[in-house]
C-alpha cells in the first residue's frame, strides 16, 4: 500500500491526522471512549499499522480515570489488551492499574554500557568477544544461570532490586545512580509473589532469556548532538554494548497470577470492558495494590538481572582487554512497566499511574528523578534497532511532560509475526548477510535468527525520527551492531 492507497484503506478512514506525525482516534469511534485516542507515527509507518491496534488503543481509552488520551507510539503493533507501544495515565483514585497495559515481560528494558575501546580495537578481537560473551551470560528459552541465590536472598532481590546486585559485589554505586529510579521501585511485598513465580525465577537470575532480547557490541557511528553525547560519556567510533531484557519466568508468572485475580474483580466492581484483555481494578483496591506490589518485584528482579549481566560483560572484556578500561553504565530504562508519577494535567498538578507497554520514559532537563551528570541534559533515552539496523541514543525534552506523560517508543516494533518471518526467511541466509556487513552473530538456536531478522521489524531510523520530530525526545547519536548474542 503506497502513495494515495492508504487514504482508501481502513485505518486511514478511522484516523484524523493533527499533524504530519500525529494522529487522533475521534472520541466518537466507539461509543465507549472517555477520551480521544492519539497516535505519533509518519505517513509512511502508517502504511504498516493494523487496524486492530488502533481498536486497542480505542479500547483502552474507555477504561475509567484515563487522563488526556490512550497514545501510541510509532512503533506500536497488536498486543495482549493494550497495544505494544501505548501510554495511558489513570488517575490514582478514580483511575484503574491494569496488567495488559504493561505486559507478561514486566520491565522488559535495555540498558547501554559505554566503553573506552574504538573499533579499531576490537575488530581484530570480534569473534573471540562474541563467543566469550555467549559463553559467560546464559540465553536461550529456559536458560539458568550460573548463580544460585537462596529463598531469603531472592527476597531482597525483589525489594532491592538492583542495590541487591552491588551490595553482593556485581558491579558499582555509579551503576545504580544511572539506572531508572535507581533501579527500584518502591513498595514491592514478596508475599504477593507466589510459589510457581519464585520457582521460575530462583534460576534465572543472570540470563538473557530468548526472543528479542539480545547483547549487542556497538560503534558509535554517528554523534547528533556533540553537547549531550559528552554528558553521556560517548564520542563518534567508541565501542558500547546494549543489553535487552527483562523479569523472565518470574515476571511472565507474576503477570499470569494477577490477571486471574484482576479478571474477577472486573465483575466484583462493575467495570464493562470491551476486551477481557484490559482485566484492571480500580487503582487503590486490594486487587489492584496487590498486583502494584508484585509487578514491583518483578520489576526490580528485572533490573537486578540486567546488573548482573553486566557485571559479567565487563569481566569478559577486562580479559580480553586489560584490567584498566572504562566500562560505564549510560543509562537503564524500563518499557514495560506501571509507575505512580506526578503530571500537570488541565493546569493541576495529578498523581497518575502511568502505564507504558513497549515505551519508555523520557523525562526532561531538570527532573527531580535524573541523576546530577544529566540535570542540564535530560533522560538518556534508549531505543534498540533489530541486529542488522541501528540503535539510537536520544534525550528527553521538556516538551515530553505535555505532549505523552514523559514517554517516547523503546524500539522498532514488530513488522512479521514470528510464525511468518519463519516461513519467509532463512536463517542461515540472514546470518551470511549479517556477516557480509561485519556483524557477527552467536545464538542460542539458530532458527531465531529468520523470527529476529531486520526485515521482520519496522525502521528504527523512521520510528526515531517521528518522536524525534514530535519533539518527545531528540537524537543524540547512532549505534550499528557489530556483535550480537541472542537466545
Amino acid at each position: 500500500m503506497k502513495g494515495d492507497d492508504i487514504k482508501d484503506s481502513e485505518v486511514y478512514q478511522i484516523l484524523k491526522k493533527v499533524d504530519d506525525n500525529i494522529w487522533d482516534i475521534p472520541i466518537g469511534y466507539k461509543s465507549i471512549m472517555k477520551v480521544p485516542g492519539r497516535v505519533f507515527i509518519s505517513s509512511e509507518l502508517l502504511e504498516d499499522l493494523e487496524k486492530e491496534t488502533l481498536d486497542q488503543v480505542a479500547n483502552v481509552a474507555s477504561l475509567p480515570g484515563i487522563q488526556n488520551y490512550s497514545m501510541a507510539m510509532p512503533d506500536a503493533h497488536l498486543g495482549y489488551g493494550f497495544p505494544i507501544g501505548g501510554v495511558a495515565a489513570f488517575d490514582k483514585d478514580e483511575g484503574v492499574i491494569s496488567p495488559g497495559g504493561v505486559g507478561f515481560d514486566i520491565n522488559c528494558g535495555v540498558r547501554l554500557l559505554s566503553t573506552s575501546l574504538q573499533m579499531d580495537d576490537v575488530r581484530p578481537q570480534m569473534k573471540r568477544l562474541v563467543n566469550d560473551l555467549f559463553n559467560k551470560i546464559p540465553s536461550g528459552l529456559g536458560s539458568k544461570a550460573k548463580l544460585r541465590v537462596s529463598d531469603a536472598e531472592l527476597d531482597d532481590v525483589f525489594v532491592k532490586g538492583s542495590q541487591w546486585a552491588i551490595e553482593n559485589g556485581y558491579g558499582v554505586k555509579a551503576d545504580v545512580d544511572h539506572c531508572e529510579g535507581k533501579g527500584l521501585i518502591e513498595g514491592a511485598d514478596p508475599s504477593q509473589v507466589s510459589k510457581e513465580a519464585r520457582k521460575r525465577g530462583k534460576p534465572q537470575l543472570g540470563t538473557l532469556g530468548s526472543g528479542n532480547h539480545f547483547l549487542e557490541v556497538q560503534c558509535v557511528d554517528k554523534i547528533y548532538d556533540e553537547n549531550i553525547a559528552s554528558d553521556f560519556g560517548l564520542e563518534e567510533g567508541q565501542i558500547t554494548v546494549s543489553i535487552h531484557c527483562g523479569s523472565r519466568g518470574a515476571g511472565h508468572q507474576i503477570c499470569s497470577d494477577h490477571l486471574r485475580e484482576l479478571t474477577q474483580a472486573v465483575k466484583r466492581y462493575g467495570i464493562d470492558l470491551p476486551d477481557k484483555q484490559l482485566a484492571c481494578a480500580p487503582a487503590n483496591s486490594r486487587e489492584a495494590q496487590n498486583y502494584f506490589k508484585a509487578m514491583a518485584c518483578a520489576a526490580n528482579y528485572a533490573w537486578t538481572n540486567r546488573q548482573v549481566i553486566t557485571h559479567w560483560t565487563r569481566e569478559v572484556f577486562e580479559n580480553i582487554f586489560g584490567n584498566d578500561l572504562d566500562i560505564n553504565l549510560v543509562y537503564d530504562v524500563a518499557h514495560n512497566v506501571a509507575k505512580l508519577e506526578e503530571h500537570t494535567i488541565n493546569g493541576e498538578r495529578k498523581q497518575v499511574y502511568v502505564h507504558r507497554k513497549g515505551a519508555t520514559r523520557a523525562f526532561p532537563p531538570y527532573h527531580p528523578e535524573l541523576p546530577k551528570d544529566y540535570q542540564k541534559s535530560g533522560q538518556p533515552v534508549l531505543i534498540p534497532g533489530s541486529m542488522g539496523t541501528p540503535s539510537f541514543v536520544l534525550h528527553g525534552t521538556k516538551d515530553s511532560m505535555d505532549i505523552s506523560f514523559g514517554s517516547a517508543c523503546h524500539g522498532s516494533g514488530r513488522l512479521m509475526s514470528r510464525k511468518h518471518a519463519k516461513k519467509e526467511l532463512s536463517s542461515e541466509g540472514i546470518q551470511k548477510r549479517l556477516e557480509s556487513m561485519g556483524i557477527t552473530v552467536k545464538v542460542a538456536n539458530p532458527k531465531m535468527i529468520s523470527e529476529e531478522a531486520p526485515e521482520a521489524y519496522k525502521s528504527s531510523s523512521e520510528v526515531v525520527d517521528v518522536v524525534h520530530d514530535v519533539g518527545i525526545a531528540r537524537k543524540v547519536a547512532r549505534l550499528s551492531p557489530v556483535g550480537v548474542i541472542k537466545g
